[in-house]
């Protein structure tokens, strides 16, 4: 039976949740986190993070006028109650679903997003800029960007607050530092939610502001008397708040207090808002709140798929195939058996990149450098000058961030850095900021890099046992999810660079495949030679750079009807790099389709579901066949009826 939604179901806009009283608030934050668990039981989302900004959400949008105020939410994976009392309420089972709404912000979904997110630490510097062009605009709009203290970790945060603090110029943003307990700081306690809550009101804040001018005044010693008591409060301030470090930057800081505590919310909320200068709220929150399988383990609920809502039990269908993330996780451990010089980093994901494991076997070898991908990369490359093999665990997705340190810091010397990038293609759900389908394409022009994909989660385990002996940059994309079910080799193989190999031989069409595409392939290849009488030869590339060229120019010589296919952007991809080979080989009569995503982002949905609309299952490479053969098709076809008349003497 579903919950009750007596209350939330009156909530069209913030503006209906204005008029409700205080005292029913708590009743509606009940009432939200139900509906999020149920929808989310079914969907998969983010979770534990949603949860535990139920009551911000809501004092925000009871506090600030929205959408004119602009409230940026960092990463976008705890809105799940901003959407649903911002106009989404009836649209919320969609959540993630193809065509629905998406898991995080989106400004092409509502107006109530002023920002699109899905990467983290983004919040102070867009903030900043739409509070500057406000400025400029004459416009008294406020600004608030909430970021968690897992985005504090990356350096882009920072440089956000740098920017913010410029005394030169004024800038009214207001920053909330959702901390969920399990990362910066920890609840100091009652006192530190009575000094804020002190500190905030405004007359209190104007009679400070006004003594400051007093002392500063007095002739000869003003301003050694304002500094003086400036550091003392200041002083106790840190004493009992890590407040110091974001007054460095000229934030006025206030808290910690508690995020789920709506009265202070709304009471410090209401202070801070009539301030002209850049504020920083720290409120603690718990993530997972009031779902008590969250709550006990907020790691795993934090991203989740469909589960049931009494136990917390995934409700996916048991398997004993293995998720391409938890092969890498267990050969980076069997391989480091061995090898002293292997070492792990990781951008805050253990989890997610299937490090765990190597964590526990190897802790003195494990790093997690937190949200800093850039950080990570050049702190690999240090350890690469050392004799180590660093082997860098990142989605490919947010590799994207750390693009010139792969290129600087890493291929210039040709360090040998190795490169795992987890969820390259199609990934689902969480849409256009997290599908992998741009890696080959920036890595592969990038002088001394080695890129491969293996077609099966075997195939995976002997790229990295290959990558952590190359005396050089490579880097290893594998898709997410399940593998194919294939056995596991006992032992490793060493693969020779730029190698491919022949998956099927035919006369008439030449398929060149990568990665996971490949089974496609050779799935497609059947269904042309069983139905359609036409006979491919394909190819497991293996390879995107360097291109076994002692493999493909023959073939491509002699077959002429080429079919390239990649989970990845057509655009300098794989299919990219078969064409230049075969024009800088004089090959001109080649004809060649490249299959792949095109000039496009892809939204969220079933990753079953968008292969099949961007035609990239075996469907479409036999399409794409038929078109190629068409020519050849028509000619039996005639072929056959002069044969047939010929027979019947017609």
């Amino acid at each position: 039976m579903s919950p009750s939604t007596m209350i939330l179901d009156t909530i069209n806009s913030p503006d209906d949740l204005k008029k409700l009283k205080r005292v029913v608030l708590p009743d509606l934050a009940e009432e939200i986190r139900n509906t999020i668990v149920n929808v989310v039981s079914d969907s998969g989302g983010h979770l534990a993070s949603s949860l535990g900004a139920v009551e911000l959400g809501i004092a925000l949008h009871y506090v600030f006028d929205t959408p004119r105020d602009k409230i940026l939410w960092d990463v976008g994976h705890q809105t799940y109650a901003h959407k649903l009392l911002t106009g989404r309420r009836q649209l919320f089972p969609t959540l993630r679903r193809h065509g629905g709404l998406s898991g995080f912000t989106k400004r092409s979904e509502s107006p109530y997003d002023p920002f699109t997110t899905g990467h983290s630490s983004t919040s102070i510097s867009a903030g900043l800029g739409i509070a500057c062009a406000k400025r400029l605009k004459e416009d008294s709009a406020k600004v608030v960007a909430v970021i968690g203290d897992g985005s504090m970790t990356a350096g882009l945060a920072y440089e956000g607050l740098n920017q913010t603090g410029d005394t030169h110029k004024d800038k009214d943003l207001i920053v909330i530092l959702n901390d969920n307990e399990m990362s910066i700081s920890h609840n100091v306690g009652a006192i530190s939610s009575l000094l804020s809550r002190t500190f905030s009101a405004s007359k209190l804040q104007s009679l400070r502001k006004e003594f400051g001018e007093f002392l500063k005044s007095l002739p000869r010693i003003g301003e050694n008397v304002y500094q003086f008591a400036k550091r003392s409060e200041e002083s106790f301030k840190t004493f009992v708040t890590p407040g110091m470090l974001f007054e460095a930057f000229n934030f006025e800081y206030f808290g910690p207090i508690d995020g789920h505590n709506l009265d202070h919310l709304i009471d410090i909320l209401k202070n801070i808002k009539t301030m002209d200068e850049p504020v920083l709220l720290h409120v603690i929150t718990k993530k997972g709140k009031g779902y008590r399988q969250a709550e006990d383990n907020p790691v795993y609920f934090h991203g989740v798929g469909s589960f049931d809502v009494d136990t917390g039990i995934c409700r996916k269908k048991t398997t004993n195939v293995p998720t391409y993330t938890e092969v890498f996780g267990n050969t980076m451990v069997a391989l480091a058996e061995t090898n002293p010089h292997i070492i792990a980093v990781t951008a805050a994901m253990p989890e997610g990149t299937g490090l765990v494991p190597f964590a526990k076997a190897y802790p003195e070898r494990f790093f997690d450098v937190g949200i800093a991908e850039q950080h990570g990369v050049t702190f690999a490359a240090g350890m690469a000058t050392e004799g180590f093999r660093p082997v860098v665990a990142i989605y490919s997705t947010f590799l994207q961030r750390a693009y010139d340190q792969i290129l600087h810091d890493v291929c210039i010397e040709r360090l040998p850095v190795v490169f795992a990038l987890d969820r390259g293609g199609i990934v689902g759900e969480d849409g256009p900021t997290h599908h992998g389908l741009f890696d080959v394409s920036f890595l592969r022009t990038i002088p001394n890099m080695v890129v491969m994909a293996p077609r099966d989660e075997n195939e995976l385990r002997h790229m990295l046992a290959t990558a952590v002996q190359h005396d050089g940059p490579i880097a290893i994309r594998y898709p997410r999810g399940r593998g194919t079910g294939v056995d596991l080799d006992d032992g490793f193989r060493i693969l020779p660079i730029g190698k491919g190999e022949i998956m099927e031989h035919g006369d008439d069409l030449l398929i060149l495949a990568i990665g996971s595409s490949v089974d496609e392939a050779v799935c497609a290849a059947a269904l042309l030679r069983q139905n359609h009488h036409i006979r491919a030869t394909v190819v497991n590339a293996r390879f995107v750079k360097p291109l076994d060229d002692e493999l493909i120019l023959p073939l491509a010589r002699s077959i002429r009807k080429i079919i390239t296919v990649e989970e990845n952007t057509i655009q300098g991809g794989f299919g990219s790099a078969i064409l230049e080979l075969i024009s800088d080989h004089g090959i001109q009569d080649a004809e060649i389709r490249r299959l792949g995503i095109q000039d496009l982002f892809v939204e969220h949905g079933p990753q079953d579901l968008l292969r099949r609309k961007y035609k990239l299952d075996a469907t479409a490479i036999v399409q794409a066949a038929l078109g190629l053969t068409a020519d050849r098709e028509a000619a039996l076809h005639s072929d056959l009826q002069k044969a047939n008349r010929y027979a019947t003497g017609r």
